[in-house]
């Protein structure tokens, strides 16, 4: 069995507010990561009021999860961080609410400063949805340029 390594929660600060990670966004999820080998995990539990049909776990929240992971993934096993440039998903069963999730992430592959990971959703022990999803990996210019101003420093490093 492979070691589980916590990722740190805080790894992009303190006052980071991402939906997925940031751990002081009252509307998020506050999710937690960590690696397993060449794989990144995390478990979540989707909650009332994230359903589409009645009691299945929404197909764009799924996405989003998904995103997140594939995002975590890059981090826990390359120490970088990337932009979303496309993303794959693939719905094959339905995920419940109120009913744990376990989320997979690995890299499929590396070329130049695109990377594409695969990503899975399993509930119950099946696969519910996979996804895959790549990333460009960007220089700190490129992330200044994208989001109209200087890059955080506790970003920085994660860059170049």
């Amino acid at each position: 069995m492979e070691e589980t390594v916590p990722l740190d929660p805080l790894t992009f600060g303190e006052e980071q507010t991402c939906f997925g990670c940031g751990p002081h966004n009252h509307r998020g999820w506050k999710l937690r990561f960590a690696r397993e080998g060449d794989t990144v995990v995390t478990t979540f539990t989707p909650r009332e009021g994230e359903d589409g049909p009645p009691g299945i776990f929404h197909g764009g929240l799924q996405a989003t999860l998904a995103d997140e992971l594939a995002g975590w993934t890059l981090m826990g096993l390359m120490g970088r961080m990337g932009f979303t440039t496309s993303m794959q998903v693939r719905l094959m069963r339905p995920i419940r609410v109120g009913e744990e999730v376990v989320g997979r992430g690995r890299i499929v592959s590396e070329h130049g400063r695109v990377v594409t990971l695969s990503v899975t959703l399993e509930q119950a022990g099946k696969v519910g949805m996979k996804a895959r999803i790549a990333y460009r990996l960007p220089d700190a210019e490129s992330v200044e340029r994208t989001l109209g101003r200087p890059l955080p420093d506790s970003w920085r490093r994660f860059c170049d």
